[in-house]
């Protein structure tokens, strides 16, 4: 069966329910991926009883959760209300950028070009304090804006510009998010069409990477009265985990290793004993086995556990001790 069919979504999305009853902690990220497989299936009023029902008790993130149930419900008839869900959104003023951007690609869809426009900035203002250091969230949605402005033919803004220096594709923003590309796809000459071929391959690898970003490459963390628990529990780990000092310079000096070979969306995922027995568990091997690390470490990633490394400028730093990262293990004396 290809993965793409409606018959596998819907597989996935029931194997994804099944995960979140198991772990009920990972129920939100779980059921809204879930939500979209039934979204892809074309189960759209499935799609959005999974986000009622997450609605209904108190999730992580509510706005994000209504952008992504105001674009689903559009898609299917429910016009009126999805417009009525993104007006809330926008009185709400969410500090997260992910619920503005979804909420103005759903207006942006259904050709309200005015009104996406309108709420990106919106956003932009609310969001967009200091240009250093903008969260991944932030840099796609004032990218999102670029386009959106110059479909509306709009002059450059400071945020435009922005959004241009920000852009490390080799193709420039202006020339990806030229109205006049779609002209060209009907086009009879060669050379036009080749050039509009490497425009969308450019334009693709922008999208992947923002996929890739809920699945970082991650490291695991155990605090210390964890890797305590964990070593008394399985004294054979000792090997990986000789102190608790040497287990934290590991973390921060293998993520710089990653770094420098050029690995993107790294992360740290934060390890705790009963997960990790119960993930030995379904594994049906001993927690004692080394190798079983690094797959807990990816599933922990995957139920979207991980937290981007390395912080933002001024964060604490990731091994908790409440000093900011540039202070603690983001100082390179740290690893010397």
């Amino acid at each position: 069966m290809r993965p793409d069919t409606p018959a596998a979504h819907i597989t996935e999305a029931e194997r994804l329910l099944r995960t979140a009853a198991q772990y009920p902690g990972d129920r939100e990220p779980l059921y809204l991926r879930a939500a979209a497989h039934l979204e892809l299936a074309g189960d759209r009023p499935g799609a959005t009883a999974l986000y009622d029902e997450l609605l209904s008790s108190e999730p992580a993130d509510p706005h994000l959760i209504r952008a992504l149930k105001a674009a689903n419900l559009w898609e299917y008839g429910h016009e009126a209300e999805a417009r009525a869900i993104i007006e809330g959104l926008r009185v709400a003023r969410p500090s997260d950028a992910a619920p503005w951007e979804i909420a103005a690609e759903t207006l942006e869809a259904h050709d309200e070009l005015e009104e996406a426009e309108a709420t990106l900035t919106q956003a932009a203002r609310l969001l967009l304090v200091s240009p250093d250091d903008l969260p991944h969230a932030t840099r796609s949605l004032i990218t999102t804006r670029h386009r959106v402005r110059r479909m509306l033919a709009l002059p450059h803004d400071d945020w435009d510009a922005l959004a241009d220096r920000l852009h490390t594709g080799a193709v420039p923003l202006d020339e990806l998010h030229d109205p006049k590309r779609l002209w060209s796809l009907g086009s009879e000459d060669p050379a036009e069409l080749q050039a509009e071929i490497a425009r969308l391959r450019s334009e693709l690898g922008t999208y992947r990477t923002a996929l890739s970003r809920p699945f970082p490459v991650a490291v695991l963390h155990w605090p210390e009265r964890e890797l305590d628990e964990l070593l008394a529990a399985y004294p054979e780990l000792e090997a990986e985990y000789p102190t608790y000092t040497a287990h934290l310079t590991d973390i921060e000096a293998s993520l710089r290793e990653l770094a420098q070979a050029g690995t993107p969306n790294l992360g740290i995922v934060r390890a705790t004993v009963p997960s990790y027995e119960a993930f030995a568990a379904s594994e049906s091997t001993h927690p004692s086995n080394a190798d079983l690390l690094p797959q807990y470490a990816t599933t922990l990633a995957a139920r979207a556990r991980a937290t981007a490394w390395p912080p933002a400028r001024g964060a604490e730093c990731w091994c908790g001790s409440g000093e900011t990262y540039g202070k603690c293990h983001g100082d390179a004396v740290t690893l010397r």
